[in-house]
């Protein structure tokens, strides 16, 4: 993108530019310190008027506050400059630019809010017309609203359109074309990203095939050149320059760039019940955060909670977590919980620090599930070369920093995992070998994320906040989400090209927000319970298989301690025959626990069917 801007220019060939196409780029890092409001951050984007456009506007406010003859003289001298300089044509543009991205012209820029912040800097870019637009991760630290929001208005731009971006969901909506950049080519495919996917593959396969053929002929020419003396007598020439050529290709022959390694460290697992809210509600001064909520958290879940920045996402997970007391309702925790906090350790990375210190405190061995590791293998397995990791963090791009993250975060054991937008900046590949790992973690994920993809492919339920401290628990991911919402929301799917279509935004609040922290007002009586709920479903359905599998493992254990053999065994000691003896008395416990969730569940189960008059599960 720099080398397209003129930022840099490159070191071999040359770019042509027709003169008069006009770029522009809103670029991965917003400013959030520029003084001024949102109409002198857009008008900063043609920088010859911007001086004669900020008087204007000046003047135009003062005049709105009191009438002066003055004020009036100063206010037609500049619209004469304005008219003069064909300034006021770019002042109506804008305006019309401003409106378009639903902001207020005359607020300050330096208290908006991230997403607001991303708007007036689009705004800025487009305020002089570009033909060609640049976006570098547009949707990072944005809320699923304001992604929704910039699909929509980008559908809408009828110029031509570049993009980098992690986001799967936003690429696969608005790609038309596809660049990819691999080991320093630049392979096009003219189609959406999921076919992209399948002829990439297609490509690999193709390319993995011709290299074994190459690699064989390789071999074979070597062969025929080290033969004996009589071979080299006769041999010919031109298959020796032949040979020269495929050596030289081969050294310049390059493997694909190689796959973050993930193993996530899980300590001994919690108990069944990780966590239960009942009827919690918090709120800031007057500001309601949480009102009237229930959940129950079981070992394995892996729940995502989404909702618009600022609405109280990571105060949710203090309270379920035990960091923070609700001011109504309870939360009880369950047994054995060991936590590890992703967005914990970002505010922990020390900017001025090398990597190596940062990771392992200044040592050249870590520990990662029990296994010595020294820190240039462990960090090699997230793609940080040998060289790198005496490097300082404040190098670091978003993408490196969040691997170092992850490489934080891997080596502490634990049955919690809390992930605060862990896929900020992370490459396509990272992000589906992340999913991988995190699908196949034995312990609880609480993951806040706007990354629609990722959300369908990790979580088994939903937590939405629907506004005014509202929030409804759904089964599945985001897109299940959008099914299972009362309020039936018009949802554009991705289709892989910009045709101007609308899209009506599922996170704008609906219905009725409850009870109030404010006014006291008491909400109608509960609904008496018709079901179970869907948890109580699913428990209920591999309770049978889960009580199965500890009666075998304790069978295997009773078998293992009646048996003679198993103490005459000069290898085994007191502390293993104990560990045994404790393994067999926390499975009988197990078990007991078991029966009566499962005999609790059944009841339950039969009185819903008795009531209804048919068999709900």
């Amino acid at each position: 993108m720099k080398l397209l801007m003129g930022d840099i220019t490159p070191d071999n060939g040359e770019i042509i530019r027709n003169g008069e196409v006009r770029i522009a780029m809103l670029p991965q890092d917003v400013p959030d310190d520029l003084p001024g409001v949102v109409y002198d951050v857009v008008a900063s984007g043609g920088m010859e008027h911007l001086e004669l456009l900020r008087e204007y506007h000046d003047l135009t406010l003062e005049m709105a506050r009191r009438s002066d003859s003055s004020l009036l003289k100063k206010l037609e001298r500049v619209q004469h400059r304005l008219e003069s300089s064909g300034a006021w044509l770019f002042h109506q543009r804008v305006e019309k630019v401003i409106a378009r991205i639903d902001v207020d012209e005359n607020a300050e820029f330096r208290p908006l809010s991230a997403g607001m912040k991303r708007r007036v800097y689009l705004a800025r870019a487009l305020v002089n017309d570009p033909d060609l637009l640049l976006l570098d991760e547009p949707t990072n630290h944005l809320d699923l609203h304001t992604i929704l929001w910039l699909e929509d208005f980008l559908l809408k731009f009828e110029k031509t359109l570049m993009f980098v971006t992690h986001d799967r969901a936003f690429l696969q909506r608005l790609a038309t074309r596809i660049v990819e950049i691999d080991r320093g080519r630049l392979i096009a495919f003219s189609c959406n990203y999921s076919t992209y996917l399948e002829r990439r593959q297609t490509l690999l396969e193709a390319q993995e095939k011709e290299w074994e053929e190459f690699d064989k002929k390789l071999a074979r020419e070597e062969t025929w050149v080290r033969q004996g003396i009589k071979a080299r007598r006769t041999r010919n020439e031109g298959r020796v320059r032949a040979l020269v050529q495929m050596r030289r290709w081969w050294a310049r022959r390059q493997e694909q760039a190689g796959n973050v390694r993930l193993t996530i460290q899980e300590s001994e697992r919690s108990g069944k019940l990780v966590a239960e809210a009942t009827m919690i509600s918090f709120a800031y001064d007057n500001e309601i955060i949480v009102e009237g909520f229930s959940t129950v958290i079981m070992r394995g879940d892996k729940v995502g909670i989404i909702g618009p920045n600022g609405v109280g996402k990571t105060t949710l997970l203090k309270i379920l977590l035990g960091d923070l007391e609700p001011q109504q309702g309870r939360v009880r925790l369950g047994t054995a919980v060991q936590i590890a906090y992703f967005d914990q350790l970002r505010a922990q990375l020390d900017e001025n620090r090398t990597l190596k210190d940062n990771v392992a405190d200044g040592n050249d061995v870590v520990i990662v599930g029990g296994v010595s590791r020294h820190i240039i293998g462990y960090l090699q397995d997230f793609l940080f070369p040998p060289e790198q990791i005496l490097s300082p963090v404040s190098a670091l791009s978003g993408g490196e920093r969040n691997r170092l993250l992850l490489a934080k975060l891997f080596m502490i054991p634990s049955n919690v995992l809390v992930l605060d937008e862990p896929t900020n900046d992370l490459d396509a590949e990272t992000l589906e070998l992340l999913e991988d790992r995190l699908l196949d973690y034995n312990g609880t994920i609480l993951m806040v994320s706007h990354d629609r993809e990722f959300l369908n492919n990790v979580v088994t339920s939903t937590i939405v906040f629907e506004g005014n401290g509202r929030l409804q628990e759904y089964v599945g991911g985001y897109d299940d989400w959008l099914r299972q919402r009362q309020t039936p929301v018009q949802v554009i799917r991705p289709t892989g090209g910009r045709n101007g279509e609308s899209v009506s935004h599922p996170l704008a609040p609906s219905g009725a927000a409850g009870q109030s922290l404010r006014s006291g007002k008491k909400d109608k009586p509960p609904q008496e319970k018709q079901k179970l709920s869907f948890k109580e479903t699913r428990e209920l359905e591999v309770l049978p298989k889960t009580i199965e599998a500890l009666e075998e493992e304790k069978e295997r254990l009773v078998t293992t301690l009646n048996s003679p053999a198993f103490y005459v065994n000069a290898n085994r000691d007191a502390v293993e025959i104990t560990k045994f003896s404790d393994r067999l008395e926390a499975l009988e416990e197990e078990l007991d626990e078991a029966y009566a969730r499962w005999d609790e569940l059944e009841n339950l189960a039969s009185k819903f069917s008795d009531k209804t008059g048919q068999n709900i599960h």
